[in-house]
């Protein structure tokens, strides 16, 4: 069983004990490093580069949104998940635009937290309830300085809307029957072009500019 590495980022040393007491009973995630700042998770996730980040928002010194900033800066493929006591709009939308692909709150279930990785480490988000709402609330807000999506080509609109649907980007080169490589490049193009830092803002684009339906099923 391939192992999702995982890297813990919490200024209070029980909460990290208690995640890794947890973590480390789950057959298929390893606990590989844990840093009590967000200076010293930066470096070791500079070093370890970790499938999955639980990322702490308030700390002191460097606060999580820009630990997960830095992060993402030094270890691109790590998937941040906030795990954080706060759901204020501050926090939970600059979260997610410095890169942050779920954001969770401490009183989530163990259970909840293991699928949460999980799906992280698919590249799909995992959102709480109260913050999904937020995100809901800022689709229909106006952003009338965002890039326009028709300096994207055709395939590149097939690659957003299906990033949108929070397909992985296997599922994405086998939907199309292009190479992962090819969907990647395609993905790096997009954020690119429309000024995004990751997937999930992309998803957010998507739905805003209601490229996807909100309410679509699968």
């Amino acid at each position: 069983m391939e192992q999702i590495t995982v890297l813990l980022i919490d200024d209070h040393r029980v909460v990290r004990q208690g995640l890794r007491d947890f973590l480390e009973l789950q057959p298929d995630i390893e606990v590989v490093g844990e840093a009590g700042s967000g200076a010293e998770g930066v470096e070791l996730a500079r070093e370890l580069l970790p499938d999955v980040v639980l990322m702490d928002l308030v700390m002191p010194g460097i606060d999580g949104v820009e630990t997960t900033r830095r992060l993402k800066a030094v270890s691109p493929s790590s998937q941040v998940i906030v795990l954080t006591s706060f759901a204020d709009d501050d926090k939970v939308f600059p979260a997610i635009k410095a890169g942050a692909i779920s954001y969770l709150l401490k009183d989530i279930s163990p259970e909840d937290l293991a699928h949460a990785i999980r799906a992280a480490c698919r590249g799909e988000a995992v959102l709480h309830p109260d913050v999904a709402a937020k995100l809901m609330q800022e689709f229909n807000t106006p952003h009338p300085n965002e890039a326009p999506v028709e300096q994207l080509t055709p395939r590149e609109m097939d690659v957003l809307r299906l990033v949108a649907k929070g397909m992985s980007n296997k599922e994405i080169a086998e939907t199309l029957i292009v190479s992962e490589k090819t969907v990647k490049t395609h993905i790096s193009n997009i954020l690119s072009k429309l000024h995004l830092a990751d997937r999930t803002q992309v998803a957010i684009y998507a739905l805003r500019k209601r490229l996807v339906p909100i309410d679509e099923e699968e």
